[in-house]
């Protein structure tokens, strides 16, 4: 479990944002390389996220989105969360790691 009282690092903003699954792929965003930078702001309580989707045609974009802010509302309620979406770099196979590629296999 999270320690909400605490500000999160990125490194656990993202293991919170691996549960939220691209209903298409069905793998999770961080492995697929669409989080591009967060960050976390204590003095505003604020964890802002960069990310992209697969495609900007991505049909399910706001769903994807909208569960990637209520991840972050549910492990950091003492944070309010901004996710902006941006297409550059343009998303391309490259950005999915190892353990995304194992799992599109």
């Amino acid at each position: 479990m999270t320690n909400t009282t605490s500000t999160p690092t990125d490194m656990q903003v993202l293991n919170s944002l691996k549960s939220v699954i691209d209903p298409e792929l069905m793998v999770n965003i961080v492995d697929l390389g669409m989080i591009y930078n967060i960050t976390i702001d204590s003095s505003t309580n604020l964890i802002e996220v960069e990310m992209t989707l697969t495609s900007k045609g991505c049909p399910l974009g706001d769903v994807i989105m909208q569960h990637a802010t209520e991840v972050l509302k549910a492990q950091y309620p003492n944070y309010s969360s901004l996710i902006n979406l941006v297409w550059e770099p343009a998303w391309n196979p490259s950005f999915i790691t190892a353990q995304g590629n194992k799992e599109l296999e």
